[in-house]
Order: C-alpha cells, then sequence, then structure tokens
C-alpha cells in the first residue's frame, strides 16, 4: 500500500510512474472485511470500507478497531468509515422480497459453486433450501434493507444509528432493470429524509 501510495506522489528520482496518477490528489481507500483491513486502515490513517453487505459477522468488532486505533494522517484527521448496505425499495415489501431472491440466488449459487447469470426472482426459492442454507443467507446478508419507502427508512435510521458511519454504499442486485432504477429512486428519495450521510450505489 505504501508502494502504491508513492507512486501518486511522483517523489524525486522515482523510475516508475504512474500515468494518469501521478501527482493527482487520487483518494486511497482500505476496503476490506476483516480485522486485518481495519487495523490496517487505522494505522495508516486512511478511510476505511467494510463489506458488511456480504461479511456482518466482524463488522462491529472492525468498527471499533478503526476507529480506537486510527492514527491521524496526511490524509486525514480523523476516521472516516463508509459500510456496506443491501438495499432493495419497491412498492411494497412483498415486492422488494421478490426482488431480493435473485440476490439470494446468487449468494446461494455462489457458495455451491455452480456461477451463471443473475437469476430471475423466485419466491419459492427459499423454501426449497435446506435450513444450513437458510441460516447461511440469513447471516451472511443480515445487513439488508428490502421492502417499502417506510421499511427500508426504519431499518436505515436503525442501522445509521448503531453504526454511525461517514458513508453508506448501496447494493442493490436486482434482476429488472426498471426495477432497480425504481430502487435508486426511492433510495434517492430516502436521503431527503435520513440523517446526513452519504450514500454510494
Amino acid at each position: 500500500m505504501l508502494e502504491l501510495i508513492g507512486y501518486f506522489k511522483e517523489p524525486p528520482g522515482q523510475i516508475v510512474r504512474a500515468i494518469p496518477g501521478a501527482g493527482l490528489n487520487v483518494p486511497i481507500w482500505i476496503l476490506g472485511s476483516s480485522l486485518y483491513g481495519a487495523q490496517f486502515a487505522a494505522e495508516l490513517g486512511l478511510p476505511y470500507g467494510f463489506a458488511s453487505h456480504f461479511a456482518p459477522a466482524l463488522m462491529m468488532e472492525a468498527i471499533s478497531i478503526y476507529r480506537q486505533r486510527f492514527r491521524p494522517s496526511e490524509f486525514l484527521r480523523r476516521p472516516h468509515l463508509m459500510l456496506g448496505v443491501n438495499i432493495v425499495v419497491a412498492d411494497t415489501d412483498e415486492e422488494a422480497k421478490r426482488l431480493f431472491t435473485s440476490h439470494q440466488q446468487a449468494y446461494v449459487n455462489l457458495r455451491r459453486g455452480t456461477l451463471g447469470p443473475l437469476p430471475q426472482p423466485n419466491p419459492r426459492f427459499i423454501a426449497q433450501l435446506s435450513p444450513q442454507e437458510r441460516q447461511d443467507i440469513d447471516q451472511t446478508l443480515s445487513v439488508s434493507m428490502i421492502g417499502s419507502f417506510r421499511t427500508v427508512q426504519a431499518g436505515l435510521e436503525a442501522f445509521i444509528g448503531r453504526t454511525q458511519p461517514d458513508e453508506l454504499i448501496a447494493v442493490s442486485t436486482i434482476y429488472d432493470h426498471s426495477a432497480r432504477l425504481r430502487s435508486y429512486e426511492l433510495t434517492a428519495a430516502l436521503l431527503e429524509i435520513l440523517p446526513k450521510h452519504d450514500v454510494q450505489t
């Protein structure tokens, strides 16, 4: 990481040049799903993005480590945390849950080693899983706000209140393009009434 930072700074005498990045103020983040990333970001004084949208088990511990061990640097004076959140917003809770089954199927396919295109929604999918697979989905995808405008609003408000992130990154794995756009539109509308945090999509 320090070598990468050096490429962007382009110190005198450096042979390798980063083109077009040399000399530019390119934001550098540490992205991670483990405690090591949190420690590394804190030590270097860099912003930290945690993959809570698929690795939530260590989220709270990683947040604590990053904030407690953070060392101010030339990049940041204080910690800057971004958290991943699965978000599917539709006109009803039932429709959002139906749309989310594409994401759930893709996750199970990944675990089974049967990769392929994003599946179409299948409301009967969950009932076809083993108890162990259902538990795995519930745990791994637990940082998910799925539902109507009001349902997702309540979920995000609770999540933000518990974690206090500086930014959120919204992951909306939706099969139908128009439904995905609709989810983004509703998510954008949520930003107008949620506490002022940045949300990237």
